[in-house]
């Protein structure tokens, strides 16, 4: 029992770890409207769809479009905030020392790969740990440690069970 409770707190701290590593960063807040305004920009949405933030990918440099380039596929969906922090990390890069250059794109590629609620989680999971103590960081980081340490089968035996779907009920 309670190796069960310490796999499920090395996997949420698994999970918390992979969370942070991925650049995530929370959402704004969305501003409140007043009713008039809500039904004036839910009839603008409805009549039009929306045009893509700027900067669109033709408007960024080369340099941006090769560091950035894993992003390529969603860059135009992603919100301006979003791209100003992208925009923010491809500035940065050319100061960084190879090592982290070769951190970034891969955990660059990784995030490009997840799906949007893969990426909600991750946010999720990265605003949980921003709360952890940095004193209490350090012993995440052990355990996240000693999960990558077990082989896949052991990895596997200490995941939860997944519940299966509840049959669908026949209508009369």
């Amino acid at each position: 029992m309670a190796r069960a409770v310490m796999v499920r707190a090395v996997v949420a701290v698994a999970a918390l770890c992979v969370a942070a590593a991925a650049f995530a960063q929370p959402a704004p807040a969305p501003k409140a409207q007043e009713p008039a305004a809500k039904a004036t920009a839910k009839k603008t949405a409805v009549a039009k769809k929306p045009s893509p933030s700027k900067p669109v990918w033709a408007e960024l440099t080369a340099d941006q479009q090769m560091i950035l380039a894993p992003l390529k596929p969603e860059w135009e969906t992603l919100d301006v905030e979003r791209k100003r922090k992208w925009i923010g990390i491809a500035k940065r890069y050319p100061k960084m020392q190879q090592q982290e250059q070769e951190r970034v794109q891969k955990r660059m590629h990784d995030w490009a790969s997840l799906t949007p609620a893969q990426r909600r989680q991750a946010r999720e999971n990265y605003r949980e740990i921003a709360k952890v103590p940095p004193e209490k960081r350090g012993n995440l980081r052990q355990q996240w440690a000693d999960y990558q340490a077990l082989s896949p089968q052991e990895r596997q035996s200490l995941e939860p069970p997944q519940a299966e779907p509840a049959p669908k009920k026949k209508k009369k």
